[in-house]
């Protein structure tokens, strides 16, 4: 099997014990210790992609070191040229998100808040000028987004996926979406990131992340208390009707301070 079909096939398998999880089907021991070892194969995948990457920017042009195209060829050999995000659906978009966002995901994989090891391994000892730089970049990329890919569920799926994020569930405590994602879902500088033309395989894999402990942001971690109040067919229809939408023209983070968030949420303070 070549390389870059290990690789898919480790984001699929990935992808599907993520779904697992959220569905309640596996026992969280079980599901950690396959995902360790999924972690094994991605890491030496993320490696080598890395370097075939560095290889075919070669061919075309030599990589200045220190240059930011020599810094981020790791970052686009799984998140695509200029961060327009993977092939494969697991991948996600980093092109156009809020530069604080992504300098705290940087910052979250380099210190084991998230769990991902080609992540970890890409970024271990980097300084934080570094990681703010590498952000700072992505955040000014802007390139235009893919038709959405429709889920294949049924339409009351898609209509309890928009009302969960339009509207929520004051009863169980679930704040809508668009209450911390904006109306248009596209995010608020400095720091929280848009939900649209994103994958729905990374969408369940996040928030399944979230649900049980193994993706966690700074104390109070309002995305983790969000997720564990949902129930897996909640999960399943947010992820559905988010990476069902068309992304709007005018899609972007609104301006800072135009959001007041409905719980205390310690990545932005």
């Amino acid at each position: 099997m070549g390389v870059s079909r290990l690789c898919r096939a480790a984001s699929q398998v990935a992808s599907s014990l993520a779904r697992a999880i959220v569905a309640g089907q596996v026992f969280r021991s079980a599901a950690h210790a396959t995902a360790r070892r999924i972690a094994v194969v991605s890491g030496a995948c993320g490696i080598v992609l890395a370097s075939a990457a560095h290889a075919q920017a070669s061919d075309k042009a030599p990589l200045e070191p220190g240059s930011m195209r020599a810094r981020v060829a790791a970052c686009t050999a799984c998140h695509g040229e200029q961060g327009r995000a993977g092939p494969d659906g697991y991948y996600p978009r980093l092109a156009g998100k809020p530069r604080d966002y992504l300098y705290h995901q940087l910052q979250n994989f380099r210190d084991g808040r998230r769990q991902y090891a080609p992540m970890a391994h890409l970024l271990r000892n980097l300084p934080d000028d570094y990681l703010r730089d590498i952000a700072a970049y992505f955040a000014d990329q802007h390139v235009a987004y893919p038709a959405p890919v429709p889920a294949d569920v049924g339409p009351a799926m898609l209509e309890r996926g928009r009302v969960l994020t339009t509207a929520g569930d004051k009863g169980r405590g679930v704040p809508a979406c668009t209450a911390c994602h904006g109306a248009s879902l596209g995010g608020a500088a400095p720091a929280i990131p848009g939900l649209l033309g994103l994958p729905r395989d990374y969408l369940l894999a996040q928030i399944g992340s979230w649900r049980s402990g193994t993706r966690r942001a700074a104390a109070p971690d309002c995305m983790a208390h969000v997720a564990r109040q949902m129930n897996p067919e909640d999960i399943a229809a947010v992820a559905a009707w988010l990476s069902s939408q068309p992304v709007p023209a005018t899609y972007q983070p609104e301006p800072a301070g135009t959001i007041t968030l409905p719980v205390s949420c310690g990545s932005q303070e």
